[in-house]
């Protein structure tokens, strides 16, 4: 089992920024493919952003990119989501999600571990 738990969520004025943390424990870390994702009520659980193993591969959803920088440091078995120029509609719970394949995946359904979610709320 991994667990993992996000830091860093909050409110912020529209055009702020949030640096999200993911802080894993339980497996070798840098083993996993690292995700983020964000949830609103009443909607699916949407792909934001994820990075490799090696930190060699990022990818990030359309809505976001330019904005958002997704890293880590398997050092200290953390993943970090910098989020800036955020806007209204990025309010949402954002969970950090792993994986155990080796490809980035933007499903949901291949990751193997999720976080409990952090708040995220942005105000116009």
């Amino acid at each position: 089992q991994m667990q993992l738990v996000e830091f860093g969520g909050g409110l912020v004025q529209a055009g702020g920024s949030l640096r999200l943390s993911c802080v894993a424990s339980g497996r070798t870390f840098g083993m996993y493919v690292i995700g983020w994702f964000r949830q609103v009520p009443g909607k699916e659980r949407e792909f934001v952003a994820a990075i490799s193993r090696n930190s060699y591969i990022e990818d990030y959803a359309d809505s976001v990119k330019g904005r958002v920088t997704v890293s880590r440091d398997n050092a200290k078995n953390t993943a970090y989501l910098q989020m800036n120029s955020l806007k209204p509609e990025d309010a949402a719970i954002y969970y950090c999600a792993a994986d155990r394949n080796i490809k980035i995946q933007r499903t949901e359904k291949d990751y193997d571990y999720w976080g409990q979610g952090t708040q995220v709320t942005v105000s116009s």
